[in-house]
């Protein structure tokens, strides 16, 4: 008989011990922030990335050893107009931002005066920051007056870990509303900008607001605005003009897809034992392992994800439509590939479906327009003479 004691049963795998190994023994964690949160309710569908980011995976460091590197981030001189427009906008006290504020979201409230509140948020660390937040939103409601809060900290609980977030501004109005304020550095042109761009603006701020009713919740007579104010310069001039921008609907996006990384364990569970993440690992393991995860691949993930090059590579090898945009996968319907819409425009499709019968006439009608144009005779276009030098 052995003198060994009997051996425990194995213990199971933590969440945290799941997500350590997707990772790699040796990576830590990489945090979320404001702009990763709001491209995932960019592409809702994708949960390749839901799975990497709720396990923190480094998706730049991951496409590199992919050989598939995406540069993302602004020129050098961008950040300079954008921070030189940004201390413009807050200068003296944030005089102009809260008069904007006021005359887009709260005009029937009393015009704040030049004695606003703009209380100190400084403190150690992330956790100091984003409790001297919280407690200055508290206070500022108390004081039922115009106040301005700069780059303050926000905490939002993230597939069970703490994500930080640091919006421009948020102003507390004194009836006790929060509003969120987002600055940008393009252009409001005759009191229009480009459309992609605040897009992007209000899924940023969605994510702000999802933090703020964290806190509003525990805080008497507060409320968070579902309108945000976004500030832009004017026309081709460094003067700000500002807009609202509601963004009910982009916060209602993002807050399913946080539900979705809140179950990314049952993301992680779908994947085969031993798969990884880690970017030591040889380039063909791990484009095998990325290839296990599902993915949703738009051309507009070009601007918002670390992967978009690998996922747009394999996306055109397997022949997807989803490589020509949502708009086109969209029309096509049942037609997942390319070589299926050419076949069903050559007539080869089924005949029930009316998405192939749609684009067979198309295809016929095309055909006809050319033969017809072929068949016009061609206008005399007289030669031109010749250059005397």
């Amino acid at each position: 008989m052995s003198s060994y004691p009997p051996s425990s049963p194995a213990q199971p795998t933590t969440l945290r011990q799941r997500l350590a190994g997707l990772r790699g023994p040796a990576v830590p964690p990489r945090p979320l922030d404001a702009r990763a949160l709001a491209a995932l309710a960019a592409n809702p569908g994708c949960g390749r990335r839901a799975l990497l980011d709720g396990a923190g995976v480094d998706k730049n460091a991951l496409a590199t050893a992919l050989g598939s590197p995406a540069a993302f981030g602004q020129s050098q001189f961008a950040i300079v107009r954008r921070n030189s427009f940004e201390a413009k906008v807050k200068g003296d006290g944030g005089a102009e931002l809260l008069r904007l504020v006021h005359a887009h979201l709260d005009a029937a409230a009393e015009p704040p005066g030049s004695g606003a509140l703009v209380p100190d948020l400084t403190a150690a660390g992330p956790e100091g920051r984003a409790a001297r937040t919280a407690l200055a939103l508290r206070e500022a409601t108390s004081a039922k007056d115009w106040t301005l809060l700069d780059h303050p900290m926000l905490a939002l609980e993230v597939a069970g870990t703490p994500a930080y977030l640091e919006p421009d501004a948020v102003v507390v109005h004194p009836d006790g509303r929060w509003t969120v304020v987002e600055i940008k550095s393009f252009p409001m042109i005759d009191a229009a900008a480009d459309a992609a761009k605040v897009g992007a603006a209000a899924r940023q701020a969605a994510v702000y607001v999802l933090a703020l009713e964290r806190i509003a919740g525990k805080v008497a007579g507060a409320e968070v605005g579902h309108s945000v104010l976004l500030v832009c310069p004017k026309d081709f001039s460094n003067l700000p003009t500002a807009a609202a921008v509601d963004i009910r609907r982009e916060r209602s996006v993002t807050r399913r897809q946080l539900d979705r990384l809140t179950r990314v364990e049952e993301l992680a569970a779908a994947l085969p034992e031993g798969l990884s993440f880690d970017p030591e690992r040889p380039a063909e393991e791990l484009a095998e392992a990325v290839s296990a995860v599902d993915a949703a691949y738009a051309p507009e993930c070009l601007a918002a994800c670390e992967l978009a090059f690998h996922c747009r590579e394999r996306a055109r090898a397997a022949d997807e439509v989803t490589a020509l945009g949502r708009s086109v996968r969209g029309e096509l319907g049942a037609l997942t590939t390319v070589e299926e819409a050419l076949a069903a425009a050559a007539g080869a499709g089924c005949a029930e479906d009316p998405t192939a019968a749609a684009l067979h006439r198309a295809a016929r009608l095309r055909a006809e327009a050319l033969e017809l144009a072929a068949a016009l005779p061609r206008p005399h276009v007289p030669e031109s003479p010749a250059c005397p030098c």
